[in-house]
């Protein structure tokens, strides 16, 4: 439930020190011939009160006011940007009233970031619900101090946190050349997107490479399960995709049935909705494995952290041309750093390094694909 909490003035004088049910539900009347209202009609919000504590208290500043609110033993809960006015007090703003039939709302946009100067009713953040998107605006002048988090990024930090303090998490390294893949990649790319209506890319081939990782390694596929171990007889490939709302980790399921043009189709798809905000969460559920790709971001090496209930990560990184020993000579190769961060309660590291030498040989010799070695 979003509870409005606004502060206005009482006209007359004789509404002091009457009783609750003459001033109307849930309202409590204060000194200085003011009150806090906190119902769900209203229609106007004058000026919006600043802090909102657990334990029934409303702290209003500048005075440091402190009234009970009548409604006892419950929680009224505020989502706020913290701020600092100009008279140097901490001042939250605080989500307005939406409506009857509005309980639940998400934090779409922050218009302000910390350190911004803002003025009185200057809006520093919108809500979106299924219905209206609405502004909230600053109650006074100041200067932004820090954000709260969203519900999507409390879910990963949760998430990530139980990951590590579960898991016990080792990664292991290699690196790849990947002349052949793009070779393969630059040869066939017009072909490829005339047939299939979708571009070729560096994705697909890291999919499938993974696939046959994991079906020569199926222990990395496995999950913990009390005191069983679960061998999956399918490959459900989570890819980690970068929104503006934060990290999500769309599946390609059934991906071992799957060639390039299907798992590239689907890649486009699922990474569209993920960022248009269109994606479901059946679409996330699950997976057995996870691809993360740093490089596209420009990361050279990394250590990802698995994506429970999962038991490994592949992570990639930039391609970077570098000098190379090939047939006795010194040449320049596009080589990427790959990590696999595993649980070792699970996989051992000769299994783990295996894997990753198995992604090494797919990648930088794609025909051990068509013939099955």
């Amino acid at each position: 439930m979003i509870w409005g909490i606004v502060r206005r003035k009482i006209t007359s004088a004789q509404v002091i020190g009457q009783s609750v049910s003459k001033i109307g539900p849930r309202c409590h009347a204060t000194a200085q011939k003011e009150a806090i209202l906190t119902c769900r009609g209203f229609q106007r919000v004058q000026r919006s009160s600043y802090h909102i504590l657990s334990g029934n208290y409303v702290c209003s500043t500048p005075r440091s006011e402190v009234i009970e609110l009548i409604q006892k033993g419950s929680f009224i809960g505020s989502r706020s940007r913290l701020f600092s006015s100009d008279s140097g007090d901490l001042v939250d703003a605080v989500v307005p009233f939406m409506g009857e039939s509005i309980t639940d709302g998400t934090l779409a946009k922050f218009l302000k970031q910390p350190g911004d100067r803002v003025e009185m009713d200057e809006p520093i953040a919108q809500i979106e619900t299924d219905k209206v998107t609405i502004d909230v605006a600053s109650p006074q002048a100041g200067v932004i101090q820090n954000v709260p988090m969203t519900r999507l990024r409390k879910r990963v930090a949760t998430r990530l946190k139980d990951s590590q303090n579960t898991f016990a998490l080792l990664t292991t390294f290699n690196e790849v050349d990947m002349t052949n893949l793009m070779k393969l990649r630059s040869d066939y790319k017009d072909a490829f997107l005339e047939k299939h209506g979708v571009k070729l890319g560096l994705m697909s081939g890291f999919v499938k490479a993974a696939v046959s990782a994991l079906q020569h390694q199926p222990v990395v596929n496995a999950v913990i399960d009390g005191d069983d171990i679960i061998y999956r007889d399918y490959i459900d490939i989570s890819f980690a995709v970068g929104t503006k709302k934060g990290l999500v980790v769309p599946v390609i399921r059934n991906s071992e049935r799957m060639n390039f043009a299907e798992i590239e189709k689907e890649i486009s798809t699922l990474a569209k909705k993920a960022n248009d905000g269109s994606i479901s969460i059946d679409e996330m559920a699950g997976g057995t494995f996870t691809i993360s790709n740093g490089g596209v971001y420009g990361s050279l090496l990394s250590t990802p952290i698995i994506n429970p209930p999962q038991s490994a990560i592949l992570g990639m990184h930039s391609i970077v041309n570098r000098p190379m020993v090939v047939g006795g000579n010194v040449v320049p190769r596009p080589m990427m750093y790959i990590a696999l961060t595993y649980d070792h309660r699970l996989i051992d590291g000769r299994e783990a390094v295996f894997f990753l030498r198995r992604i090494k040989d797919i990648v930088e010799d794609p025909r051990r694909l068509l013939l099955d070695i």
